[in-house]
């Protein structure tokens, strides 16, 4: 009977092995990495899919060169590429060395951090971390929390809290009030617990895209008047689109006054806990019952790493199921899928650990700065320019504008038109990126600044190529209009 070829495990025998094979890797990664040229290279998705279906998963290759050539054929030749400056589409943020450290310890050891004896000192790692986390919001001794695989499922899980202060109110009674600038997990959440889209009730926000206090009071009182429950109020400390924060102490008192779950999205502007100069923008977050953080966006974190922080760990009953075989009741040591979403779970919490005892908390802080510096001096540098329509004024590190041609107005259908084919033609010449959003169902373009390295002439650098190719497409656009026009 031929031997079994064990090499492939990580283990100490194997040692040389594994040495060999992640030093090939590393070369080949660092070689890709010296060649990358921009963000991307335009590639279709039919032509991506087609090469990944053309694989024959049943016969593998010969060793690790040939399966890098082919990792870098399928995927790293047209990877998107976040460190690049003109990278300015979605939240993805380049990531920091410690944390990518940290990474090979993570997948290598491969601890899980459902229960103690799956992880052992990884368990308070976590657990010490989120006490840190817990202590920048705010929160006193009685804080805990857990961390999550983002802030949908953070988001998730404190709206779940929420639901069990009233178990047994209907669920056709219970609402969630959220502004209409809230991130879309709070009506998926809705969904997942089984109350449906009515459940969420949309508060309008004011001219900085907040939350507006007074219309949540109305609507709270509506809540009353029709006998039904409002189990949660969502605030927002960063919206997706503009960075608003909603005015946190004041959303804070009417959830008081009615006795509602007061959860602050955090995802986005977290990363304002550690800032030197803006912290107060979060003021008011440590009245709130839960918080979702997102390390993966403003701490420069890899995917994934999030958190849920609750002010009372009391308040995570909810989430706590008991398993003979896991986490039995009488268990007296500390498991953290006590009060996790999920069973089996990566040691994510290690990446932001390096990173701080690596760079410490202050620095990642002037990185948070840098890029809402950026944004405000890029907007400065560009509010009068003629052929760029901004929507408001930078809150944090986004840019949403409308690319407006001269000439007579395109009708809206027309410029949506444009903007769009502005934005696919940005990426199929693979020089930038940037991302696509509505404003009061008015199609715009959007850039979100998360790089520190990017400087205001490589941003304007990207806002000159949304002109030039504004100018190249927008003839193609015009000519409808012309001819209803005459």
């Amino acid at each position: 009977m031929p031997q079994l070829p064990l090499h492939h495990v990580f283990h100490p025998d194997h040692a040389d092995h594994y040495a060999a094979t992640l030093g090939e890797g590393l070369d080949h990664l660092l070689r890709q990495l010296k060649g990358v040229a921009g963000p991307a290279t335009g590639l279709r998705p039919e032509t991506a899919r087609q090469r990944v279906a053309d694989v024959d998963l049943e016969r593998p290759l010969d060793d690790a060169g040939q399966v890098l050539a082919e990792v870098s054929r399928l995927w790293l030749d047209d990877a998107v590429w976040f460190h690049e400056p003109s990278y300015a589409a979605h939240l993805n943020c380049p990531v920091v060395v410690p944390a990518l450290l940290a990474e090979l310890f993570v997948a290598s050891v491969n601890s899980s951090l459902d229960t103690f004896d799956q992880s052992v000192g990884a368990t308070f790692i976590e657990r010490r971390l989120i006490e840190w986390t817990a202590g920048r919001i705010g929160f006193g001794d009685e804080a805990d929390g857990v961390f999550t695989s983002g802030g949908s499922q953070s988001n998730l899980q404190g709206l779940l809290l929420a639901r069990g202060r009233h178990e047994r109110v209907p669920a056709e009674r219970l609402r969630i009030l959220a502004s209409a600038e809230s991130h879309f997990s709070v009506q998926k959440s809705a969904r997942l617990l089984g109350l449906g889209d009515e459940s969420v009730v949309s508060v309008p926000t004011d001219e900085r895209h907040r939350m507006d206090p007074a219309a949540l009071e109305r609507s709270l009182a509506a809540c009353a008047d029709l006998g039904l429950r409002p189990m949660a109020i969502v605030a927002t400390a960063g919206t997706t689109d503009f960075g608003a924060i909603d005015p946190l102490e004041q959303v804070a008192d009417l959830a008081v006054a009615y006795d509602a779950w007061f959860h602050v999205d955090a995802a986005y502007g977290g990363g304002l806990l550690v800032s030197p100069t803006r912290r107060d923008r979060l003021r008011g977050i440590e009245r709130a019952d839960s918080v979702t953080i997102d390390f993966h966006k403003t701490f420069f974190q890899p995917v994934s790493s999030s958190a849920i922080v609750v002010r009372d760990r009391a308040t995570l009953r909810p989430a706590t199921w008991h398993a003979d075989y896991l986490n039995p009741r009488e268990a007296t040591n500390p498991n953290q899928v006590d009060k996790s979403l999920q069973t089996t779970r990566r040691f994510d919490a290690l990446k932001l650990w390096v990173t701080l005892r690596t760079m410490g908390p202050d620095l990642v802080g002037r990185y948070v700065d840098a890029v809402i510096d950026l944004a405000t001096r890029v907007h400065e540098a560009q509010r009068e320019q003629a052929e760029l329509a901004f929507a408001a004024v930078p809150e944090l590190s986004t840019l949403v504008f409308r690319y407006v041609p001269p000439g007579p107005p395109l009708e809206e259908k027309e410029g949506a038109a444009l903007n769009n084919a502005i934005r696919e033609a940005l990426y199929a010449s693979g020089r930038a990126m940037v991302a696509a959003t509505k404003v009061d169902g008015v199609q715009h373009l959007k850039l979100t600044l998360l790089n520190p390295m990017a400087t205001v002439e490589d941003i304007t650098g990207v806002l000159d190529l949304v002109r030039e190719t504004g100018a190249r497409l927008a003839p193609a656009h015009q000519q409808p209009a012309l001819e209803v026009a005459r």
